[in-house]
């Protein structure tokens, strides 16, 4: 049989924190694990107690675990092992993520005679998952408008034609361009152009429905995805929003400029590619530009 030394080699070297109280809170074992994570050796804590808030845990919304809801109290008091991810306050000052698991430690005659806490650092992990955020951002999100970006929804727009082969279920594409955009550059600066792009995508994807897609296409340009739209419902979508986008007004400090949009539309048939929706999608929408702009023209073919 594995003698207790071996068990306590293996638990001071874990690479996980663990720690050992007694009944009062008092700390009896710090292990290298332990040392590693808080930067505080078994020296500095072993005899102290962790009701004296060494490593002051407080929670995701900064109150204070070792005054209240500190797992390794609610471990002696319910018998039952307990879970939390809080932040731990290491030597050096800053906050440290870690997930802690305690349980109630027992003696011969089954009476509680403390508690063991293990501790994982997990702020690698939250950072690797934070990069991973960020690039989806970076690669999914058009940062000026915070819409999703072309590679979105041509991906979506796949999607959406392989559902149509499948059940049968058809969308609308409409395909949305600022008129005169290049004006508002030229006579007001890049600033009121951004300003312009930001009022059209807030206005466009706060009118559209839970299920529809409306993304930044490049340029002026915006798309959007609608399912479950037939032709009629489509052109009625497209009229509301050229006539809400024609409501909206841009203020640049020497009185508010107006906005519109030409639209363009169309439903996907069964034997579409992404290229021949968005082909007819967009001439469409110069069609749209040629006839006097401000217009929505949504029809089976161009």
């Amino acid at each position: 049989m594995p003698s207790r030394d071996l068990y306590r080699d293996i638990v001071e070297n874990m690479h996980d924190g663990v720690y050992f109280v007694d009944r009062e809170r008092r700390i009896t074992f710090w292990n290298k694990g332990a040392e590693r994570i808080t930067g505080y050796s078994a020296a500095e804590v072993v005899g102290t107690s962790c009701a004296n808030n060494i490593l002051v845990h407080v929670d995701a919304i900064g109150r204070q675990l070792c005054q209240g809801s500190c797992p390794l109290v609610a471990a002696m008091a319910d018998g039952a092992p307990h879970e939390a991810e809080v932040y731990l306050h290491h030597k050096q000052g800053h906050r440290l993520p870690v997930w802690v698991r305690t349980s109630p430690l027992r003696g011969a005659d089954g009476n509680f005679i403390g508690a063991v806490e293990m501790f994982t650092d997990i702020s690698s992990r939250q950072a690797l998952q934070e990069q991973v955020e960020e690039l989806k951002k970076l690669a999914l999100i058009d940062p000026l408008t915070g819409l999703p970006n072309r590679r979105h929804l041509e991906a979506q727009l796949h999607s959406r034609l392989e559902e149509m082969r499948r059940s049968g279920v058809t969308f609308g594409l409409l395909f949305t361009d600022i008129d005169h955009f290049k004006q508002f550059n030229d006579r007001y600066g890049h600033d009121i152009g951004d300003q312009v792009l930001t009022i059209v995508a807030n206005t466009l994807a706060l009118s559209i429905r839970p299920f529809d897609v409306v993304c930044r296409w490049g340029g002026e340009e915006f798309a959007g995805i609608f399912p479950h739209t037939d032709l009629s419902t489509l052109r009625g979508i497209a009229d509301r929003l050229r006539i809400l986008v024609a409501h909206s007004r841009v203020n640049t400090g020497i009185g508010a400029l107006t906005v519109t949009v030409s639209i363009g539309g169309t439903v996907a048939k069964s034997d579409d590619s992404a290229a021949s929706i968005i082909k007819r999608a967009d001439t469409l929408m110069y069609a749209s530009k040629t006839n006097g702009r401000n217009r929505a023209k949504v029809a089976e073919a161009g």
